[in-house]
């Protein structure tokens, strides 16, 4: 049981630094139901499914997404864990030549559903020792849940003009997880915006995808086209400026200035697989089960190997 003001402050701060311990780059505690911005990022999102931004994406419309209660009965926390996936190896881009074809720098390395989720399972343990009487939940990714909003809520960073999180030490180079619990803990203070007037990401999407500060226009992203379109072809306006994107982009990250001098996280979690570091045209001679290996352990492999061929092709199409 956690009694008086200072156990919980004790016991917030343990949490914490055993994420940290796990390998998580940055942690947080939001107190349930939040502050009143996570009404305000609440309706931004019904604006913009109303807009139709979110494209086929429908699983973005799931009513659960606007009600962190309904995940846990009981919630009264969220641990909000950031895992950093900038690696030596895959900052320079060296894929970013003529020659090569280009993958989003989150999809270099292992599945991080799975490593953040493995990380977050042994914290649970911890949390069964430590505070017994408390229910926990995991939530990465996949579940119906505000995430960007949350970890802002916790204090890991902003949401930028680009809808990335951005943390003022690792930038926006990472992925995030969250634990829902039932233990009123100590909340960290809410991340103000450090944007300000840079405009970057705006300026830099070559589809204009960003169609003002804080909203994506799926069917104009190149990440949206490359992984989660199922059409038997790329709208053309997305064709001619692909530039070697085949899975996923980087460009609005690339260019914002928070992520210009960010740590390293080099585990062999993050490591590009090899055929990542010199994916070229040659690729298009792989049958499904050459693609289906290569895949194998990471998030590439929700893109289907047709999609593979349609995405370099596509490529192709304006060299």
């Amino acid at each position: 049981m956690i009694n008086t003001h200072q156990e919980k402050k004790e016991i917030s701060k343990k949490l914490k630094e055993k994420a940290i311990s796990e390998g998580f780059t940055i942690s947080g505690i939001a107190s349930i139901p939040g502050s009143s911005r996570l009404k305000l990022r609440t309706n931004a999102l019904d604006r913009w499914l109303s807009n139709k931004h979110h494209a086929e994406m429908k699983w973005m419309e799931a009513e659960r997404r606007k009600s962190i209660s309904t995940l846990l009965e009981g919630a009264k926390s969220v641990l909000s864990v950031g895992f950093a996936y900038i690696n030596s190896q895959n900052n320079n881009n060296k894929n970013n030549t003529d020659k090569n074809l280009k993958i989003g720098k989150f999809c270099q390395g292992e599945d991080y559903h799975k490593v953040i989720y493995k990380k977050l399972k042994k914290i649970g343990k911890w949390i069964n020792l430590e505070i017994p009487d408390c229910k926990w939940k995991i939530c990465v990714d996949t579940s119906p849940l505000l995430e960007k909003a949350w970890a802002e809520e916790a204090g890991l960073g902003w949401i930028g003009k680009n809808s990335n999180l951005i943390s003022k030490k690792n930038g926006s180079w990472f992925t995030l997880g969250f634990m829902i619990l039932t233990k009123d803990l100590m909340p960290d203070k809410p991340h103000q915006s450090l944007c300000g007037k840079c405009e970057k990401c705006i300026e830099h999407c070559p589809t204009k995808a960003i169609v003002e500060p804080f909203v994506i226009q799926s069917d104009l992203c190149i990440a949206y086209h490359t992984i989660e379109n199922r059409e038997t072809t790329i709208p053309k306006k997305i064709e001619k400026n692909l530039n070697g994107w085949v899975a996923g982009c980087d460009i609005c990250q690339d260019v914002c200035p928070w992520n210009k001098s960010v740590p390293y996280n080099n585990t062999f979690e993050n490591k590009p697989k090899e055929w990542i570091k010199n994916l070229n045209i040659e690729a298009l001679s792989w049958d499904d089960k050459t693609w289906e290996e290569n895949l194998k352990g990471t998030t590439l492999k929700r893109i289907k190997p047709w999609m593979w061929r349609r995405n370099i092709k596509a490529n192709l199409m304006n060299n």
